[in-house]
């Protein structure tokens, strides 16, 4: 790749910023591996550089995963995706503001136009109380007539799980991590001493997250991280944002869909996925994007600063991560950080996707 050095200052710079603290950053173009590197500290105050095998927490990356596991079980025949959630879980029935209580599909939870409200859920007290709680939250809005991220993949997580009479990473395993040999992807953490120590944004620099840490996001919101959750086997496995995995891991998974998904999904279902399924809202995630069933789609460059192509999809996770695929470029980005938000939402993402796609050309 020409002008690696654009994307190392890029990272580096964020380090000696104070911006973010370590990442690794995984590039592949026309189906090569043209950039992997790590940088920084996965443990800053024991002074542990980061590593290329480094174990995160994913936080929303495992949605994607969640996600092509649905449409792995619709391709087995044993979904389909306007099959109402109530004929999996008969007790999940959310009311409007009016009392009524509308019908939501599987492919409204795929692509966050459900109407289900997020808030904070009881993840010690198991799968029927989450539910309860999340049904129990009135609908922000009548199924498929608007766009919130919310709580849809932990449901569907819910019901990958139910389908194979066991918990979501039974159905994970069974239809995606395994066939790919994602060995370090799970609710749990497979290696403690490659994980990553976790840091939050700080007035002062990323700080060392504490069991319960708070960070204001740039949105307004207060973002609540509970870091010690990952070492708990009884929690509820949280299809949105419960996994720990590898850089090495995600970018397999990732490739895979842009490739066509030969292993785990039927190419159709893999054109499904990254094509934008929010069409008839105006506006999905924000100007020029809309939704697929993976993440962000790009529909509108004149909307957008990105450099992506029309097609491309984007998403990442609070712990401080973010990807991009962008099929017509034959372009995998994957950046993982061990810093939130700086890392997923601040500017870091920008400057690194961007730095790349000028260090390719593109």
């Amino acid at each position: 790749m020409a002008s690696v050095e654009l994307i190392d200052q890029t990272i580096d710079d964020a380090i000696t910023d104070r911006r973010i603290v370590g990442a690794v950053m995984m590039v592949s173009h026309q189906g090569d591996l043209v950039y992997q590197k790590a940088f920084g500290m996965a443990d800053r105050e024991a002074r542990r550089p980061m590593q290329t095998d480094a174990i995160f927490r994913l936080s929303s990356v495992t949605k994607p995963i969640v996600a092509a596991t649905i449409l792995a079980l619709a391709d087995a025949g044993l979904l389909r995706l306007d099959d109402a959630v109530d004929s999996f879980f008969p007790e999940f029935r959310p009311k409007l503001s009016d009392g009524s209580v509308p019908k939501i599909l599987i492919w409204q939870l795929l692509t966050h136009t459900s109407g289900l409200a997020a808030g904070p859920l009881p993840w010690s007290e198991g799968t029927n109380a989450v539910l309860s709680t999340i049904a129990g939250r009135p609908l922000l809005f009548a199924p498929g007539t608007s766009w919130s991220y919310g709580p849809s993949i932990d449901v569907l997580g819910a019901i990958a799980g139910k389908l194979v009479g066991g918990r979501p990473e039974d159905a994970l395993r069974q239809f995606v991590l395994d066939p790919l040999g994602m060995a370090d992807t799970r609710f749990s953490v497979t290696d403690r001493s490659r994980l990553a120590v976790p840091y939050g944004d700080g007035p002062n620099g990323p700080e060392r997250m504490k069991d319960v840490h708070v960070v204001k996001a740039p949105w307004g919101d207060e973002v609540r991280y509970d870091p010690p959750r990952i070492f708990n086997p009884d929690v509820f496995q949280s299809g949105g944002g419960g996994m720990a995995g590898s850089a090495r891991d995600i970018m397999t998974f990732l490739e895979t869909m842009r490739r066509g998904g030969e292993g785990v999904l039927k190419s159709g279902a893999v054109r499904s996925a990254l094509a934008n399924q929010t069409p008839s809202l105006a506006q999905a995630v924000e100007p020029g994007w809309g939704f697929s069933f993976l993440g962000a789609c790009l529909t509108d460059k004149d909307k957008t600063s990105h450099r992506g192509a029309l097609g491309t999809n984007r998403w990442g996770g609070i712990y401080g991560h973010h990807w991009v695929v962008d099929p017509a470029n034959e372009l995998t980005i994957l950046s993982m950080t061990n810093t939130g938000l700086e890392g997923s939402d601040g500017r870091y993402r920008h400057d690194t996707t961007d730095a790349i796609y000028r260090a390719l050309g593109l």
